[in-house]
C-alpha cells in the first residue's frame, strides 16, 4: 500500500483574513499612541501621573527621539 504526503508548494504566501487581523492593528495601534502620548506629554503641566518621576524614566529616550525636554 502506498501513501500520498501532501507536500507544499514552494513560493505559496499565506493569505491572513482582514477580520482576524484587524484587533491586533487596532491593538497595536492604541499601545503605540499610548506611549507617544507618555514620551512626548510628561512635561508635568499635562501629566497624567502627578511629579516627574514619568519623565525622569523617559528622559533619554525623548532626547533619543528628538523631543526638547528642557
Amino acid at each position: 500500500m502506498s501513501h500520498s504526503v501532501a507536500v507544499p508548494v514552494a513560493g505559496a504566501i499565506p493569505t491572513i483574513p482582514l477580520k482576524e487581523l484587524a484587533p491586533w492593528v487596532v491593538f497595536f495601534g492604541l499601545l503605540a499612541m499610548v506611549v507617544i502620548f507618555f514620551v512626548s506629554t510628561t512635561q508635568g503641566a499635562v501629566s497624567v501621573p502627578p511629579g516627574t518621576g514619568v519623565h525622569e524614566w523617559l528622559h533619554d529616550g525623548r532626547h533619543l527621539l528628538g523631543y526638547p525636554c528642557h
